[in-house]
């Protein structure tokens, strides 16, 4: 039998490689194009799934593109592309799901739901699977001790402020709870501003690795052979075409978190679905491409970069995403409140201080890992089972 010309070798050679490197896009673009298909033929099931499909396709690839951008940035403002990236994605699936608040007074509590996941599944399953996975192959990483105090703090200090609203629900009127969240809302702002330049000016060395890990990393990349140069197309394009890239696929994201939020919230309703299960599952489509990127940089001995990953977008959760939010849902007529439940508030101060014990000595194995691991199963469990 004759062997193949080479010149077909190489195309079906290039063809896969193709298909490799932008599998993503492509089935983003196809089940994409699926969800507004089976919405206008009033398949809602078959909508949701495609949508739902296509919007974790197309947050791998922001992740991958704010990715090229950290690594040409160096820390902290690497990683607040990533989790930037991230929690935009996070705030369009919840805006959406707010607007169906006119209709559905559950769509706010699944919002709810959702803010308070969204921390909960960076915080355990983010950074309990990365430091899981590199535990395993490295006895012990080590990372800058300052980073997860100062996180941990401002986490606790915005967990605190979320208390005043869901007491004030107990005792005073819509009104009254109303004006104690737009308040509530602006001291979070106001205290993220401050975050930000204490992060990116005053005291950024507390958010960069410690020179233990640095020379560890150089070393192993030392000792490696050089890569053969990239053909992604992200990584030929210079930054401010990577951030034009990034802010065309949000909006493509957006588009298809409407259709999921007008599908996806009946289809809730009708099954029976907890609120606080509706929001988790929204927080984990949210999260998913941010949980690659962890891994991948827990693999490469970056458990600095996993850090700053999942504490510095639970500080973008609670402290951007609270306001944006409540503004979004104010312009559109809505009144989003701060009360969330003693459960949502509760799982959320003890996975800070679940995070503040496994990570204080500078130093994670892949027990704690698990045990950020097994707090989330427990979450998860109750946010099935709680209504």
């Amino acid at each position: 039998m004759d062997s193949q010309p080479p010149s077909q070798i190489k195309h079906v050679s290039n063809t896969l490689h193709f298909l490799s490197e932008y599998s993503d896009i492509i089935i983003g673009t196809i089940f994409g194009a699926l969800a507004f298909y089976f919405h206008l033929s009033h398949s809602p099931y078959l909508s949701v799934i495609s949508a739902a499909i296509a919007i974790g396709a197309f947050s791998i690839t922001v992740a991958e593109i704010a990715e090229i951008l950290a690594e040409r940035l160096e820390e902290p403002y690497a990683s607040f592309v990533l989790t930037f990236s991230a929690v935009a994605v996070e705030i369009i699936l919840l805006f959406m799901i707010v607007k169906e608040g006119v209709h559905n007074p559950a769509a706010l509590e699944t919002v709810k739901g959702g803010i308070i996941s969204a921390v909960i599944v960076d915080m355990n399953v983010l950074l309990g699977l990365a430091v899981f996975i590199g535990g395993l192959s490295y006895k012990e990483q080590e990372h800058n001790e300052d980073t997860s105090s100062t996180y941990t703090t401002i986490l606790l200090v915005a967990s605190s402020a979320l208390l005043v609203p869901s007491i004030l629900n107990y005792t005073e009127d819509t009104a009254t709870l109303f004006t104690a969240s737009v308040m509530i809302a602006i001291v979070l702002l106001v205290f993220y501003i401050a975050i930000f330049i204490f992060q990116t000016r005053t005291h950024s060395h507390f958010f960069k690795a410690t020179a233990k890990s640095r020379l560890f990393r150089l070393k192993k990349r030392l000792g490696e052979e050089e890569e053969e140069e990239e053909n992604y197309l992200f990584d030929r394009l210079n930054n401010i075409g990577n951030f034009i890239a990034i802010f065309v696929f949000i909006f493509v994201i957006g588009l298809l978190a409407e259709l999921f939020a007008t599908d996806g919230m009946p289809i809730a309703r009708e099954m029976g679905i907890s609120t606080g299960l509706a929001g988790l599952i929204i927080a984990i489509i949210a999260v998913a491409p941010e949980i690659m990127t962890a891994n991948k940089a827990a693999r490469d001995d970056e458990i600095q970069r996993v850090i700053n990953i999942a504490m510095g977008a639970s500080t973008v959760s609670i402290m951007l995403t609270v306001p944006i939010l409540m503004g979004l849902a104010y312009v559109n007529g809505i009144h989003l409140t701060l009360d969330f439940n003693a459960f949502q508030v509760g799982a959320l101060i003890l996975t800070i201080i679940l995070a503040w014990k496994t990570t204080d000595d500078g130093e994670t194995n892949y027990f704690e890992g698990i045990s950020h691991l097994m707090f989330f199963v427990g979450y998860a469990i109750i946010a099935t089972l709680y209504h």
